[in-house]
């Protein structure tokens, strides 16, 4: 046996030479070869994991039909703009989510209330048509997941979007200032400031791309100068409190249970702006951020203001942190280009894995803390283990024994490993077992989780992994094929894949928490909006000049307004209540030719306002299915020339 098999006992020694430090000529090589792999299997598997999964007794994941699925999984919806809401362990999509893109079937982007959400321009049109979710996180209370809120990020506009969890509706958007490529997300666990609220409050944000500070026109040539902003946001007002100006850029972000610590990753912190300069250095970073320090530094005035926003921006620099006692930012050691960064349940650990070294790296919090605290020299300390897992490491999960599971891109397998073992493993204890098991996935894995893995509550149950390509594993539709996303039983010593679910791109990441913690409402409240007409009677056309308000009830099979009249020219705005009161009887309004079609929930109100500029008779009629006598509720728009 070679050297390197004996560094790493945990592995399998199938393709072990190839699990060493990867340089940037082999890497690129390695990653066409394995984008390029055919039907015949992952590429670097050992077939271990493989083989006793197919073997082992899968879990039983039929919903049968009236029966109700035992977990909730919130999905990033990718270039939908969207959040999709699944069933687990089903796999059923049960309902859309929009937020940073317009969608046709509830009216998203049609509405002045959507509109008003979403921002407009001054010509009243949407500012952004295009979106990429990534990363959707939820509220938490003691620990584990509250059912208040979710929150979801566009990467290429920089928008944070809150998810009511009662109604399943976006009710907020908010812009980050100064910030392109805004990536990772996490809620905080707990209030650090005040150890009596035990629930989140504010929400971190990374910004993954460096720009000129104000980005303005000067130093665009000037790439030294560009700079990366760390972002955190009201969870309540969902108003920007702070920003952090850092050396490197932010990937993707975790928050610890005290309250006391939030992270990001770090990919690039030579700054480079060509792909070759972001992997020249051996290690990059995982950035610790205090947060009471960094709170009470802008309420004492020590912060500066970019361009033309009034968010305090403190410095977070290398420079400006060299006193551990007085550091607001921890820059943390860790190879070499990382993609991820997880809290253990337990509380004690965030996990790096490596991207573009087959490793993963366990920090101990505990040891930050004492680092910013001046009770530890080195910073690289708090490094209790730094172990090989495999090629291309990305993303972690847990199940509450003690156990992690890292997707490996490149060996498109996920690896089950154990913390505490590979911690004895790093200390010198060579007969330390810590990788578990592994298994194939189809393929090149990239997002992970399990179900209620960044909680206390972790149950170690299911864990769904989101893979890149399908490749064979769907009917072929022709050159843009469908991603897969594969459920996993992980209740035993053996992982067991147990579905292969299509979903059309690019989906990323997602969380998977139990039922019972989300109480929904099936019917809204009234008094919701300001614009609610409550009784028919208060229909009709109301006119100010060209301005026109014309309301309007529904009740199956019926508006109330048989037709309404208008003038040319007239700009009108539309307001509609639905005032059925029976779960899941939802109405909708379409608008011929007027580009105009929503839903209208029980007990909902909502409005659109047009300018009536073609005359003629356009049939306004119920567009969702609701009564023996859908097809004849209709009211009819006469427009006057």
């Amino acid at each position: 046996m070679s050297d390197d098999h004996k560094e790493d006992p945990g592995l399998s020694s199938t393709g072990m030479s190839r699990r060493k430090f990867i340089n940037t000529t082999a890497l690129v090589g390695l990653t066409l070869g394995v984008a390029a792999c055919d039907k015949t299997g992952a590429p670097g598997a050992t077939g271990e994991g493989a083989a006793a999964g197919a073997e082992g007794k899968a879990s039983p994941i039929e919903v049968k039909p009236g029966e109700l699925d035992t977990y909730y999984g919130l999905w990033s919806g990718g270039h939908n703009g969207d959040m999709r809401v699944l069933g687990l362990p089903s796999g059923r999509e049960i309902h859309r989510i929009p937020c940073f893109a317009p969608d046709a079937l509830v009216g998203w982007g049609i509405t002045n209330e959507s509109k008003e959400i979403m921002g407009t321009r001054p010509d009243g049109n949407l500012r952004y048509n295009v979106a990429d979710t990534h990363h959707t996180h939820a509220s938490y209370k003691d620990g584990n997941y509250d059912g208040r809120y979710a929150w979801i990020n566009d990467k290429i506009n920089s928008r944070i979007a809150r998810i009511r969890l009662d109604y399943m509706v976006c009710d907020k958007i908010t812009d980050l200032p100064n910030v392109q490529g805004f990536h990772g997300i996490f809620p905080d666990k707990a209030d650090p400031v005040d150890p009596a609220i035990n629930y989140t409050t504010r929400v971190f944000c990374g910004g993954e791309f460096g720009i000129p500070l104000p980005n303005d026109g000067t130093d665009v040539n000037n790439p030294e100068k560009y700079r990366s902003l760390f972002s955190c946001v009201d969870a309540e007002t969902m108003q920007v409190r702070w920003q952090v100006l850092i050396d490197g850029n932010c990937d993707l972000v975790a928050t610890s249970y005290d309250g006391k610590l939030a992270a990001t990753n770090q990919y690039n912190t030579e700054n480079g702006v060509h792909y070759e300069d972001m992997m020249s250095a051996e290690r990059d970073a995982c950035a610790f951020f205090h947060i009471a320090r960094i709170e009470q530094a802008v309420k004492d005035g020590k912060f500066k203001t970019y361009g033309d926003s009034s968010v305090p921006v403190v410095d977070g620099t290398h420079e400006a942190n060299k006193d551990a006692k007085t550091a607001l930012v921890a820059y943390v050691s860790v190879p070499k280009n990382p993609h991820g960064v997880n809290a253990s349940p337990d509380g004690k650990y965030f996990i790096c894995a490596g991207k573009l070294s087959p490793t993963t790296t366990t920090i101990e919090l505990t040891k930050v803390l004492d680092w910013f605290d001046g009770k530890m020299d080195k910073l690289d300390d708090a490094i209790v283990a730094e172990v090989e897992v495999g090629l291309g490491p990305l993303h972690t999960a847990f199940d509450g024994r003690g156990n992690a599971y890292t997707t490996l891109f490149l060996d498109s397998q996920v690896v089950k490993w154990n913390v505490e073992k590979a911690i004895a493993f790093h200390k010198g204890d060579k007969s330390a077992k810590y990788v578990i098991d592994r298994i194939d996935v189809h393929y090149q894995p990239g997002h992970i989780n399990a179900s209620q893995s960044e909680t206390k509550a972790a149950d170690g149950k299911y864990l769904a992994v989101g893979c890149k390509f399908s490749k064979d594993r769907f009917l072929p539709v022709g050159p843009l094929h469908p991603e897969n996303e594969q459920l996993i039983d992980i209740s035993g010593e053996k992982m067991v894949l147990l579905a292969d679910h299509p979903v059309r791109g690019e989906p990323h990441d997602f969380i998977i928490f139990k039922r019972d913690i989300l109480k929904t409402k099936q019917v809204y409240d009234l008094d919701d909006s300001p614009l609610v007409i409550k009784d028919p009677k208060e229909s009709g056309v109301f006119r100010n000049g060209n301005k026109v308000t014309v309301k309007l009830t529904s009740q199956a099979p019926a508006f109330s307004l048989r037709e309404f009249t208008v003038k040319k020219g007239d700009v009108v705005t539309l307001i509609l209540t639905n005032l059925d009161k029976v779960e899941d009887l939802t109405h909708g309004f379409a608008l011929p030719k007027y580009n105009i079609q929503f839903v209208i929930n029980p007990q909902e109100t909502k409005s659109v306002t047009f300018v009536a500029d073609k005359p003629g008779v356009f049939w306004a009629y119920c567009s969702t299915f609701c009564h023996a006598l859908h097809l004849e509720m209709r009211t009819r728009m006469i427009v006057e020339a």
